[in-house]
């Protein structure tokens, strides 16, 4: 417990000294992107947070290019400062790529090789170049940066887009993104937790955790077990009900009730009753299981009075409250 305390404070701390450099693997992309497929026939990707000269994200879109029928990729990053775990020298400008796949096949094209050229301004995702590129995609798919996710999702809603991003699983406690989920706007992707395997970091970020590792390639990884997708491409997990097997009745006393909510409480997914048609409190991660057909989402948190969820003057963890809509 002390070694994932540790590791979540790496992200908090993330947030607020803006130490963003968690570079996502190669291996997760492929092991979500496997799920999208049809989504991307014709489309324009744009991965605006992403180096294309050592993104994972550039790499597995520039390879899978006809493959999956894209029309266009687009990456963007922000200007390189400072030396990082991948490029060795200061850039001048920030930089971006539009690949149409023309290139060699049957092997990963060489950004360089495509033509990387400059942007006049710093690549921040916010600038009116990056906009810009906005505009004229279909899919923004990258891990935006952790302190500034709000502001990043808030982007995507306003012009509309599609879009499949990494964000830790806190994130599903923001007023403003619960929103969207709440109105079936987005959802959470295949993997979360332990199906993201970790991120690769720069030398200065310290290798928390039983988890943290140097691969064979010499990459130091971190993994905090904490991460998700957010996603508003449709999915197949998100039409698949959650199998009940609990009762509430002649069990009531497994599910106390809140001190300033009619609901009762329920900590893990899997003990929701099956015979139970009032509300439910039921933990963050029950999102990943959500069937918008199944439950209906009433309220994230605050009881009657406008303060967390108690049981006997307590506060269990944040709770998502819930009704089931077949009863």
């Amino acid at each position: 417990m002390i070694v994932e305390k540790t590791l979540n404070q790496t992200l908090h701390i993330a947030k607020f000294s803006k130490k963003d450099e968690f570079y996502t693997q190669l291996s997760d992309i492929e092991s979500e992107l496997k799920h999208y497929k049809e989504h991307f026939k014709n489309k324009v990707v744009f991965c605006n947070c992403d180096d294309p000269r050592n993104s994972n994200f550039f790499k597995y879109f520039a390879y899978n290019f006809e493959n999956l029928g894209l029309k266009k990729l687009i990456t963007t990053c922000y200007k390189n400062q400072e030396k990082n775990l991948f490029i060795q020298k200061e850039s001048k400008n920030a930089v971006f790529l539009e690949y149409t796949g023309d290139k060699i096949r049957n092997k990963i094209p060489d950004a360089e090789e495509i033509g990387i050229k400059p942007l006049k301004g710093d690549g921040d995702f916010r600038s009116q170049e990056s906009i810009e590129l906005l505009k004229q995609s279909d899919i923004v798919v990258t891990n935006p940066p952790f302190s500034l996710f709000r502001e990043y999702v808030e982007q995507l809603v306003k012009y509309e887009k599609k879009f499949l991003i990494i964000g830790n699983i806190n994130a599903i406690t923001y007023k403003e993104i619960f929103k969207l989920i709440k109105e079936n706007k987005a959802w959470l992707g295949i993997h979360m937790g332990r199906g993201i395997s970790g991120f690769i970091v720069p030398d200065h970020y310290e290798l928390y955790g039983t988890e943290a590792r140097i691969d064979s390639s010499g990459d130091r990884i971190i993994s905090p077990n904490n991460c998700l997708w957010l996603t508003n491409l449709d999915t197949f997990k998100r039409h698949e009900d959650i199998v009940l097997s609990k009762t509430y009745y002649g069990n009531e006393s497994e599910y106390p009730k809140f001190d300033n909510y009619d609901a009762i409480n329920i900590n893990k997914t899997k003990d929701i009753p099956m015979d139970y048609n009032g509300i439910m409190g039921v933990p963050i991660t029950f999102l990943h299981k959500f069937n918008p057909e199944q439950f209906e989402l009433v309220k994230f948190r605050k009881g009657n009075d406008d303060k967390d969820l108690s049981i006997n003057g307590k506060c269990p963890y944040f709770r998502i409250l819930i009704k089931n809509k077949s009863l």
